[in-house]
């Protein structure tokens, strides 16, 4: 059963509900947002990376929340967070949400979402290890998806390191971490608004609070010879998109790799960009000009 949410979360000229969605262990948080009294043809799952959950895409600051500019777009917006992460329920093994548990979470929602809406596919979008987990269902689950798009994909593992730990611990300076720095160690707020700073660091530590599973980064910190995504098993039409100042971004073999995936699929590199490029200064509006581009191509 859906639940309804007040005007004043989302402001009148959008609507947001929730969709919990039970998934073996616990419920998962499944969420929407549209535009109000909107009648929209075409959904959009968007998965969030290894550390924090999928508040990200929604900062209500100026023009910069991607899940807004979609509703804007003509979409339904759903966002889910992996079991353990954000308002989902809790886990007590850390290490077992991986790569492959978030996978059929994923599964569990699209269920859903194709549930609700009466479509048979949807979009989807991947940041960072969410990649690696949307990748993996777009392998198992082709039929179900009209385009993928993987940002800042992590397509080998970033290098042997030993995660011991069940649970990462999650602090303010960890959540700045991957906002560009000057010479001195301080964040560029050329690259990146403060206010921004503010509301993405304010949002992991309201969500995500002081742990998050590692599972997922368990599965990243490998050797580099290591594939996390299988991309010539993927099927559909494909938008790979990063920045390419990216430290977990490998250009030289995303370029290699294009050439495996379908007809229809395009690589953009943001020059200058980073890790967050969805919400650098310079670049965010290219990166959401770019990725409805994609999802409008016929």
């Amino acid at each position: 059963m859906k639940q309804m949410i007040s005007d004043q979360f989302a402001g009148n000229m959008y609507q947001y509900n929730e969709y919990p969605v039970w998934c073996g262990s616990g419920m998962l948080h499944l969420d929407s947002m549209e535009l109000r009294d909107a009648s929209p043809q075409r959904n959009i799952l968007l998965m969030h990376g290894v550390t924090y959950s999928s508040h990200e895409f929604d900062m209500n600051y100026k023009d910069y929340s991607l899940v807004r500019r979609l509703a804007r777009e003509g979409y339904r917006v759903w966002r889910l967070d992996i079991m353990g992460y954000g308002q989902s329920a809790d886990v007590e093994d850390g290490f077992m949400p991986d790569s492959d548990y978030a996978a059929e979470n994923i599964a569990a929602a699209v269920g859903r979402i194709l549930y609700e809406t009466g479509e048979k596919q949807i979009d989807l979008l991947g940041w960072s290890w969410g990649t690696v987990t949307a990748g993996r269902f777009a392998v198992r689950h082709p039929e179900q998806i009209n385009r993928l798009v993987l940002y800042a994909p992590i397509l080998c593992g970033l290098g042997q390191e030993k995660i011991s730990e069940p649970f990462h611990h999650n602090t303010w300076e960890h959540a700045a971490e991957d906002f560009q720095k000057t010479a001195d160690g301080a964040l560029d707020y050329e690259m990146i608004d403060p206010i921004v700073v503010e509301m993405y660091c304010s949002g992991c530590w309201r969500y995500d609070g002081e742990f998050s599973p590692n599972g997922g980064r368990r599965d990243l910190c490998v050797d580099r010879s290591v594939m996390l995504i299988d991309l010539p098993r993927i099927r559909v039409p494909t938008l790979v998109i990063c920045g390419d100042r990216d430290p977990y971004v490998n250009c030289g073999l995303v370029k290699c790799c294009m050439g495996s995936l379908p007809a229809g699929s395009f690589l953009k590199i943001i020059e200058g960009g980073s890790h967050v490029v969805f919400v650098e200064k310079p670049f965010y509006h290219v990166f959401q000009d770019s990725l409805i581009a994609f999802l409008k191509m016929k």
